[in-house]
């Protein structure tokens, strides 16, 4: 596989993975996205100033607003921290 399918294999497992934690796979609930973060995201955790922070885009994440976060929301997510990542990785250079 190439590096980007195998980028996508890794989004689709990653959410499959906590997503089942309560049962229900297509859709991650505000405690397994909490835990999926400090997991899978623990310097974005580091990086944000207060709690807050995290609640606010947590809650932008459910486009839908049904309190959960399918895997099109995840990905929405995903893509978001990764154009930010390399906006600060171009400003560096």
């Amino acid at each position: 596989m190439s590096h980007l399918e195998v980028a996508m294999a890794t989004l689709i497992q990653t959410f499959d993975k906590y997503a089942s934690a309560d049962g229900k796979r297509a859709t991650l609930s505000k405690a397994e996205v909490k835990t999926l973060m400090e997991n899978e995201l623990p310097g974005l955790l580091k990086a944000a100033k207060n709690p807050e922070e995290v609640d606010k885009l947590l809650k932008s994440l459910d486009s839908n607003g049904d309190a959960e976060v399918d895997f099109q929301e995840f990905v929405f997510l995903v893509a978001a921290l990764t154009c930010a990542a390399h906006d600060r990785f171009c400003k560096k250079n």
